[in-house]
């Protein structure tokens, strides 16, 4: 079957700090080792936001598609492809997984690099892109772009989930559900009986809740400066919540009062340098352990010699330590097996020219 090119809509970011237009794009066929999907379902992280609109990001070159949360279907499938076929329901992956470099054969870690470098300034194994709009390159967003009605990834970003998964549900599963349940489970190694604080309650930071629960901490205190996010902590399992603007003195101070000194785990889910400050000196000397979920590129953390010396940990997670393409499938199993929230964390729906407007929700906090 000859695969032709795709005219379809995308959501276009043309320059940084402007809102995204709507356009018609075209989507190249897939090359060797590479997919085209058809975007059923996108979240919007705050990644996405901060890209456009903030400064903690690296310069990527513009004009590119954003969005990298998302699940769809298998169009069709380029040269040497064997593990997936149309109508696969999938989930895009911005972390590989090629099974055979020495980070796959590791339990250590999952920063696999395959096409890594390229991946990352918005393009496939061969330096283009598979997007264009008007005879112009459009670069991908972490070589995805689901801010695209289809996209084409290659096939090891790729992860193949079962067929009656909902999948404007488990879309999530591509970022922030499985980043901050993952720096739970995974990267804190979150013990039963402990005392746990989660800086941030955004989706990342919900599902970190959500994984202190799972794994059986007694206390899991949720900090953030929206009280309004209190209510659905709580659903997720947080036992109290605290709001810094309500305290004369530091939050780590508030928390070590809270806590007889500290909690065991902290997890910060802003990606602001001075709340990961903050949540590092939260936890308790002696065995205290910070994970840092929330992302910056820019920023530099500040940490007291002493305060590590003592005995805390501080450890960094990305896309929660899963193994991306074998374990998306199996987060998706225990959403299906109820064993993992997802419709929790849905707040809006809405259709792909309203996509400002989910920006807008995204910042303002109502999300």
């Amino acid at each position: 079957l000859e695969s032709v090119v795709i005219k379809c809509k995308a959501a276009l970011a043309w320059e940084p700090g402007k809102p995204l237009a709507i356009e018609d794009v075209e989507v190249d066929p897939p090359k060797v080792h590479e997919v085209r999907i058809k975007i059923v379902a996108t979240g919007v992280c705050h990644t996405d936001w901060e890209y456009l609109y903030g400064q903690g990001m690296k310069v990527r070159p513009f004009p590119l598609v954003l969005g990298h949360e998302a699940a769809g279907v298998v169009e069709s499938v380029g040269p040497e492809v064997t593990k997936f076929s149309p109508g696969d329901k999938v989930i895009p992956l911005f972390l590989p997984q090629c099974g055979e470099c020495e980070r796959c054969l590791s339990p250590k870690t999952n920063h696999c690099r395959k096409n890594w470098a390229n991946m990352q300034v918005g393009v496939l194994a061969d330096g283009t892109s598979r997007i264009s709009c008007k005879g112009q390159q459009v670069y991908q967003f972490l070589g995805i772009s689901s801010f695209c009605q289809y996209t084409v990834v290659p096939d090891t970003s790729l992860a193949k989930i079962r067929c009656d998964a909902p999948l404007d549900k488990v879309c999530l599963l591509g970022c922030g559900v499985s980043t901050g349940y993952g720096a739970a489970v995974n990267t804190g190694k979150v013990k039963k009986q402990s005392s746990c604080a989660v800086f941030g309650l955004g989706a990342v930071g919900l599902a970190a809740v959500m994984g202190c629960q799972v794994a059986g901490a007694k206390r899991i205190i949720g900090v953030d400066i929206n009280p309004d996010k209190f209510e659905k902590a709580a659903v997720f399992g947080a036992t109290e919540c605290v709001n810094p603007k309500d305290h004369k003195k530091p939050i780590q101070e508030v928390l070590a009062e809270m806590t007889d000194g500290g909690v065991d785990y902290a997890l910060e889910c802003v990606g602001d340098p001075a709340i990961m400050t903050a949540a590092f000196e939260s936890t308790k000397d002696a065995w205290g352990s910070c994970v840092i979920a929330g992302w910056t590129e820019t920023g530099m953390m500040n940490v007291v010699v002493e305060k590590i010396l003592m005995g805390r940990t501080l450890s960094g997670t990305y896309f929660g330590g899963w193994k991306s393409v074998e374990d998306v499938p199996k987060l998706v199993d225990d959403y299906m097996n109820k064993k993992l929230k997802l419709d929790e964390f849905i707040t809006h729906n809405l259709p792909l020219d309203q996509i400002n407007v989910a920006f807008g929700l995204l910042k303002s906090g109502n999300r």
